[in-house]
């Protein structure tokens, strides 16, 4: 076990991220924490803050979200130091992961956001990935930031529909 306690966090961090494919949210980061009491909201923000500062994981962010994915240097420190979390501790994350993966992979892999154009429009941005791929990825002009708004509200529940309208139309001969 280690000494520090903040470097057991941010070794935690990267084994999550390590063992998901796909980028885990603050709240999903947060919601294991919190869930086994391993740390409280504040250090773990700090702990994900300095993680990001050393360049050991990116964040990806839209207007509710900060999702966070390992990079190759957060790769190689867990290979050299990630033997110092406890096997309690794996057990605890791996079970935690397999638990949620579904849900959080679902949460993650929809994604929408938006933000104003130099011409004073609104540019909603709409993806669906599975895992690191992006299975569509849809940008549409509109006049307003309300109507940005709705369609990005509306994204998640339809998208699945709007994926297999694209496909089917654009597979037809």
């Amino acid at each position: 076990m280690l000494s520090e306690p903040m470097t057991l966090y941010k070794l935690m961090n990267l084994y999550m991220l390590k063992q998901v494919n796909f980028p885990l949210t603050n709240a999903q980061l947060t919601d294991f924490f919190l869930k086994h009491e391993y740390a409280s909201y504040f250090t773990l923000q700090q702990a994900l803050s300095e993680l990001q500062e050393s360049g050991l994981i990116r964040t990806e962010s839209t207007h509710n979200s900060t999702r966070y994915v390992i990079t190759r240097e957060g790769e190689d420190t867990l290979s050299f130091f990630g033997k110092n979390i406890s096997s309690a501790i794996v057990k605890d994350m791996d079970q935690y992961l397999k638990d949620n993966q579904c849900r959080m992979r679902n949460e993650v892999g929809i994604s929408t956001d938006y933000y104003k154009t130099t011409s004073q429009d609104y540019m909603v941005h709409c993806e669906v990935r599975e895992g690191r791929n992006t299975l569509i990825d849809l940008n549409l002009s509109v006049p307003d930031k309300e109507q940005a708004e709705f369609m990005c509200a509306h994204w998640k529940e339809r998208s699945q529909e709007i994926y297999s309208f694209v496909m089917k139309t654009l597979m037809k001969e």
